[in-house]
């Protein structure tokens, strides 16, 4: 490996101390590696010279060569302006700055060579452009450039110390001219030559520097493919290591417990996905390797259900479980109904979470140790070091997304050997992402609701409707039925037009005065206890509306509530809007999904809306999110845990080219798990070099 590459920014010619700490905290640009690794994220392409002659208003931008031949500066105050005539072979254009003026005129000369780039406009019967880009040619034939020029992320901390896109393309043309500054390879001449790979040096270099269309395309085409490729073959040897390695505890005994569950506590008949989902389980309890599964499933589709007889199968076994989640809420929600579903059966399950009394706490403590306790339900109390079990065997994760990496290590450690790991998310994962974020476990998909189940109605109004979404309201609550509120905010914001709880929650007590209605509120600023009274009021009935913001996105769980309303919805991202709309349609009833928007939506906003009118499907709904977010933006993908920081690829573009890296990686583990061979120490070094220092939650050892 090159050690200029590895060298401090710092050092680079043109950055210095405080352009490397301004590009440290920003873009977190560090060494010669970190500035070159910088990807443009478009091109423009300047491969053609205009002449003044042939300018039109029409055209978006120009590229001009010629020479300045006098400045003036006019106007007074604020409208003052420097102006600057520019020619070349067949006429004369304006220049106009409208601020630096005396950096432009102590920059730039007259009868000088310049190439000028900008939009023209015509103002009084001539074409000016106001601001262009200008430098000098015998400079530009200096420095390394090219026709298609990248343009680069920058920040206005960035633009404030004169960091802007040209200058960062700069600073990278500066790196590249560094003597000695070579880019070794980083995949096996087999790859490279199977696949008709760029050298990665060449890609490197395009990818700042193209001469052509077909240099873009070749050099983002290598840079994408190893990147994915490097993920996931760091994911699956992990993932091997730890089938090979660790060993589990079998539970090989089929007992009294869940046979007398299964006969006598049933609330419905199993789905053909959820006995398919049980037998994967099963295999996996049975094998003598420890489990790390993720068991996917929409909002309702019974996964609590399928978790609950796995955890019978170990009490079966002489093994305790235990269910972690994310928030009190959630958690108590899952011991009430897994108390529900074990009345009669011969299995005792406990509540711990912050709130939990000392006394209360005390006795399950106890209860752990000697194992009365089957089952402990709770949020991160669990992993409190004072918490020991007898005998824990098995573990279920709910939204796993929410917890970090240090957390959930420490409930595997709980025990002198793993125990079984089931991480349950209730948000549907697109293949690519779910290759990418969970690429070193097995995966489990619920694809199918319980019997019964009426699908949700969604509509979509615009706020001057919404004296005819109150009256629909009144209907449905004249039958029995409740209804949610949620808004996106709790206070409202000087710079986002959306409604507010507060604001809202005074509208709605007008509409629906007491004492004929009663409204329960809800949100992330008041005390557990102030949420649990106001939840359980609702949960009776005795409220017949929840006003809210998106703490009961997970969590609240009423099967006689009907209607979800949401607010401002265009605020909203896809994948948080299908969630919310799971809040309703828990019972047999027809239920409704109401998404309340301005009438002025962007075209992005209105694309969301229709996707989540015409689609009750999660995993459709969570691949259009991430074609048009990214996995950066959705929720829980930047708490994962994993490798994750993607500078090229798109998994909502990019899935076809991830399968391929994918198999590629899974032919090299398997033929050579440790990457002993020497064909593939180039592997192991970059390995290292990119993961070296990372943590993988998967290895649980």
């Amino acid at each position: 490996m090159s050690d200029i590459l590895d060298s401090d920014i710092k050092f680079l010619p043109g950055v210095g101390p405080k352009r490397a700490e301004i590009l440290g905290k920003e873009a977190e640009i560090f060494t010669f590696r970190d500035l070159i690794s910088c990807y443009p994220y478009k091109y423009v392409d300047k491969t053609r010279f205009y002449s003044v002659r042939e300018l039109d208003s029409s055209m978006q931008h120009v590229q001009l060569r010629g020479r300045i031949r006098r400045f003036a500066t006019e106007g007074v105050g604020g409208g003052k302006r420097l102006i600057a005539d520019f020619y070349d072979e067949t006429g004369m254009v304006k220049l106009v700055w409208f601020k630096g003026l005396k950096w432009v005129t102590s920059t730039y000369k007259t009868d000088t060579e310049y190439i000028i780039f900008g939009k023209p406009t015509l103002f009084s019967g001539s074409f000016n452009i106001v601001h262009p880009e200008i430098e000098e040619v015998a400079k530009k034939e200096k420095r390394v450039s090219s026709s298609f020029e990248a343009q680069y992320n920058t920040t206005e901390k960035m633009k404030d110390s004169f960091l802007n896109s040209r200058a960062i393309a700069k600073l990278i043309s500066t790196c590249f001219s560094q003597p000695g500054l070579k880019i070794p390879e980083t995949l096996p001449e087999s790859i490279i030559t199977r696949f008709k790979l760029m050298s990665l040096s060449d890609a490197m270099f395009k990818i700042h520097f193209p001469d052509s269309n077909d240099d873009i395309e070749k050099a983002r085409y290598r840079l994408k493919f190893e990147e994915l490729f490097y993920i996931q073959l760091n994911l699956l040897r992990y993932k091997y290591r730890r089938t090979e390695v660790t060993h589990g505890f079998v539970f090989g005994v089929v007992g009294e417990r869940l046979n007398s569950f299964y006969k006598t506590r049933l609330p419905f008949p199993l789905t053909e996905a959820q006995k398919r989902v049980i037998k994967e389980i099963r295999a996996d309890l049975g094998s003598g390797k420890q489990m790390n599964r993720l068991l996917q499933g929409d909002v309702g589709s019974g996964k609590t259900l399928v978790a609950l007889m796995n955890m019978l199968i170990a009490a079966d076994n002489g093994f305790q479980s235990c269910l972690m989640a994310p928030t009190e809420v959630l958690a108590v929600q899952h011991f009430n109904t897994v108390s529900r579903f074990l009345e009669g059966i011969d299995a005792q399950a406990a509540l711990l979470t912050g709130s939990t009394k000392k006394s209360e706490r005390l006795r399950i403590e106890q209860g752990l140790l000697d194992g009365s306790i089957n089952i402990l339900i709770g949020t991160h109390a669990l992993i409190e070091d004072n918490v020991r079990y007898k005998n824990l065997g098995f573990v279920v994760i709910d939204e796993q997304h929410r917890f970090g990496v240090a957390q959930r290590a420490r409930l595997w450690q709980k025990n002198d050997c793993p125990p079984h790991v089931l991480v349950m998310t209730a948000t549907p994962i697109p293949r690519t992402l779910a290759m990418t974020l969970y690429g070193d476990l097995d995966v489990s998909v619920i694809d199918q609701m319980p019997p019964g189940r009426k699908p949700i109605k969604t509509m979509a109004f615009t706020d001057a409707e919404r004296a005819k979404v109150f009256g629909f309201l009144r209907r449905q609550i004249a039958d029995g039925r409740q209804v949610y509120v949620v808004y996106p905010l709790i206070r409202e914001s000087e710079t986002l037009d959306y409604k507010d709880l507060e604001d809202g929650l005074e509208s709605m007590a007008r509409a629906f005065p007491p004492p004929q209605y009663a409204i329960s509120v809800v949100h992330g600023k008041m005390t557990s206890r102030d949420k649990e009274i106001s939840m359980n009021m609702f949960r009776r009935g005795q409220t017949q509306i929840m006003v809210a913001t998106t703490v009961i996105e997970v969590g609240v769980d009423v099967p006689n509530a009907s209607v979800m309303v949401i607010e401002s919805a265009e605020r909203f991202g896809l994948s948080q809007l299908h969630q919310l709309r799971g809040r309703v349609g828990r019972g047999a009833d027809q239920s409704y999904c109401i998404l309340m928007s301005s009438h002025k939506l962007s075209a992005e906003a209105s694309e969301r809306i229709n996707t989540i009118v015409g689609s009750t499907d999660g995993f459709e709904i969570a691949e259009a999110d991430l074609r048009m977010r990214g996995p950066g933006d959705l929720e829980g993908t930047q708490q994962s845990g994993m490798a994750f920081d993607l500078h090229i690829a798109d998994l909502g573009r990019d899935g076809q080219l991830l399968s391929l890296a994918r198999n590629v990686a899974e032919e090299i583990i398997e033929s050579d798990r440790d990457l002993d061979r020497p064909e593939n120490y180039i592997l192991k070094f970059n390995l290292h070099r990119l993961f070296g220092k990372k943590y993988s939650w998967s290895e649980i050892s």
